[in-house]
């Protein structure tokens, strides 16, 4: 890697001085560059059933909910495919979301990609990818309706 021109880090001037390590002003202060990864997810879509609100032996509320997304294309046959993706709502969000939404309700998912796994009872090993929702935003269809009968 060949050395970069020196750029402003605050107040001082940072310059590079090996693979992981800048020089800041006359200090000598390491700071390690690290990958920087992101896992976040955005969705829009239909549920396809009334969610399901239940709690936890601690009494988190959770909910479990399926969004049918369209997909910005359409296949060889000229039709638009669906993926259907696995959503789990916790706390707050769970109860908003049972209390205010139906079968075809419009809502917004933000969340993030979870892979888990467990043994089901024939001793295989299942592994599971959802989408752990931190926000949903109620966007229309049934949602609305509900709420305009309020």
């Amino acid at each position: 890697m060949t050395k970069a021109a020196p750029l402003q880090y605050r107040w001082h001037t940072v310059r590079w001085v090996g693979s992981d390590s800048f020089l800041i002003g006359s200090r000598v202060n390491i700071l390690v560059i690290r990958e920087v990864m992101i896992n976040q997810v955005i969705l829009v879509g239909r549920l396809t059933k009334d969610p399901e609100l239940r709690y936890t032996a601690d009494g988190t509320a959770v909910a479990n909910v399926t969004l049918a997304v369209n997909r910005n294309f359409r296949n060889a046959n000229g039709m638009v495919d669906t993926d259907f993706v696995n959503c789990t709502l916790w706390r707050r969000v769970a109860e908003n979301t049972a209390n205010y939404c139906r079968k075809g309700s419009i809502i917004g998912v933000t969340g993030r990609i979870q892979t888990r796994n467990y043994e089901n009872q024939e001793g295989k090993r299942v592994y599971v990818t959802e989408v752990v929702a931190e926000s949903v935003r109620f966007m229309g269809g049934k949602t609305a309706e509900l709420l305009e009968s309020y």
